[in-house]
Formats: C-alpha cells, sequence, structure tokens
C-alpha cells in the first residue's frame, strides 16, 4: 500500500491494515523520538503549519516530528498578523502554501475545513483537528499509546467526559471497532455519546455499555480515556455551567481500579483529573503525549513517500 500524497483527513478513509501499517512505521520511528539525536529522513522537505486555533501539543509534535527528521517547518504564525487577517479565503490560503511546503498541518475551527483545503492543496493536508469534527492524527497516537500501554485487540475501554463535542472519542470509537473492543461510555446526558455513532458501533457488532458512574466503570476496563469539557464548543456559557465539574478522576475514585487500568486524555486538562492521579501507577497520559512525535513522524514519512 502506498500512503503517498494522501490526504490524512478522517479515520473513515483507512483499514485495519493501513492503521495498523501506520502503527508500525511509529514503532520504527520512535528510537529516533527517543534519542533526540535526529535523523536526515526529510532532509530538504518541508511542512507548512497552518493553525487557526491555539494548540500546544499537536502543534509542536508536528513541529518535532519534522524537526527530528531533518526537514523545515513553515508556520503561518498568529494569524492577526497573516492575510487571513485581511479576508484571505481558506482555499487561497492553502494554494499559496502548497507551494512552499510538501506536505501542510492544518487546524481549523471549522468543520469540513480540512476537507475543504484538500480541494484546493497540490500537497497532502493533515488534518489537525476540524471544528468538532475529525482529529485522526490524534486517533493514531491514541491507538499507539494503548497499543503501547495496553493492548488493542479485544480491549475493554471506557470513554469519559465530553462525547458530545469530542471529535477525539467519536474518530477513536471508529478505530477501536477495527480490533472488536467493548465500549463503556460515561458522561453527562447531556454530553452523551451521539445516537449515530452508537448505532455505527452495535451495527459492527460492538459492545456498547452506558454506565452511570467512573466508579461503575474502572471496575472492569482496561483503558479509562478521559476528555475536557468543551467550553469553547457550548453556544451557551450557562449550559456550560451546568455539566462543569460533573465528572473527575481522584485517588479516591481509583481504589477499586484494575492493577492493570491505563488513565489516558488528549490534554489540556482542567479539574477533570487531579494533579495527585498523575503518581499513581495509571497515568498514561503523559506518555502518551510523547507517543504523538512517533506516530506524527510515520505519519509525515508515508505521506512525503519517503516510506511505502
Amino acid at each position: 500500500m502506498s500512503f503517498e500524497h494522501m490526504h490524512i483527513i478522517s479515520m473513515k478513509e483507512f483499514t485495519r491494515d493501513m492503521i495498523d501499517h501506520v502503527l508500525e512505521v511509529a514503532e520504527e520511528m520512535e528510537p529516533i523520538a527517543r534519542s533526540k539525536s535526529g535523523s536526515d529522513l526529510l532532509k530538504g522537505k518541508v511542512l507548512g503549519v497552518l493553525f487557526f486555533e491555539p494548540s500546544t501539543r499537536t502543534r509542536m509534535s508536528f513541529e518535532a516530528a519534522m524537526m527530528r527528521l531533518g526537514g523545515e517547518v513553515l508556520s503561518l504564525g498568529s494569524v492577526d498578523a497573516s492575510s487571513v487577517a485581511k479576508g484571505e479565503t481558506l482555499a487561497d490560503t492553502i494554494r499559496v502554501v502548497a507551494g512552499y511546503s510538501n506536505a501542510i498541518v492544518l487546524r481549523h475551527p471549522m468543520e469540513g475545513a480540512a476537507r475543504l483545503a484538500s480541494e484546493f492543496s497540490t500537497v497532502p493536508i493533515l488534518n489537525a483537528g476540524d471544528g468538532a469534527g475529525h482529529h485522526p492524527t490524534q486517533t493514531f497516537l491514541d491507538l499507539y499509546t494503548i497499543k503501547r500501554e495496553s493492548h488493542l485487540e479485544g480491549l475493554k475501554i471506557a470513554l469519559a467526559g465530553d462525547l458530545k463535542y469530542g471529535r477525539t472519542v467519536h474518530s477513536l470509537c471508529y478505530a477501536l471497532s477495527f480490533y472488536g473492543a467493548e465500549i463503556t461510555l460515561v458522561s453527562p446526558p447531556e454530553l452523551s455519546m451521539p445516537s449515530e455513532i452508537i448505532e455505527d458501533l452495535k451495527k459492527k457488532n460492538i459492545k456498547v455499555i452506558e454506565a452511570d458512574s467512573i466508579e461503575d466503570a474502572i471496575q472492569y476496563v482496561e483503558v479509562l480515556y478521559m476528555t475536557r469539557i468543551q467550553k469553547e464548543r457550548f453556544p451557551d456559557p450557562a449550559e456550560y455551567q451546568k455539566v462543569a465539574n460533573r465528572l473527575q478522576i481522584t485517588p479516591e475514585v481509583l481504589k477499586n481500579a484494575k492493577e492493570n487500568l491505563r488513565i489516558m486524555h488528549p490534554l489540556p486538562r482542567t479539574n477533570e483529573i487531579t494533579p495527585r492521579v498523575d503518581e499513581t501507577p495509571h497515568a498514561s497520559y503523559f506518555d502518551q503525549s510523547f507517543y504523538g512525535v512517533p506516530i506524527r513522524m510515520a505519519l509525515l514519512c508515508l505521506v512525503m513517500g519517503v516510506f511505502e
């Protein structure tokens, strides 16, 4: 299979074999990421970085991945200091930056922006999040984390927090369906998983359980994937206040957890996981953040044709 020139827009464009291949390439990349000595696999290549929303981990891990592989990064910088502030369309921005780079990583607040960008780009577009839509590279690093810290086949996983607006959990559900996962959902009723996603999972014979609390779920799951209640996704601040602080993980909550439980979080967190949890053997979210580097190394090498 060849990924060269492929746009990375949604996990729905990937088969199980394709996902497994990306994870295998990431394993080859991990020693480079850990050694910090670098490589010249992407020497002479340029990555265009267009972020229209704030980001720390996604942006920096893409930049670190590119630079560790000997490539260069060309960043839009502040949107306010670019021609976007003058009214330039996304299509025109993409056309221009494609002329300067070998691939473009794009984050945008509008759902569907990455798909739109791919229609105007002559180089691969890597979707780094489009509103409440898709965030495929996050899903790849989540799968890689699960593979490294637990196991993928037949995994028992709980997804907790904002399951309505959380683009990470939507994409992760789809990807986990390839591995026969048992998925438990824990959220306030106002932030429950969209019914169409649950129905789609059931059509694929994936067992979906709705639990009343995190305490109930952690007695049998192997991975707990916690998400932040995303204030920026709420059109009404009053609605956000109704659900804020509804779910929280503390060492006390974890007292009946399975010994091999791993806790993941796409970060940033607010107060849904207290700092005291960081010291427990269950915390895997900072390892998860690191795994963004080898997985993005893998994707960049694949779409730029360095690996097949």
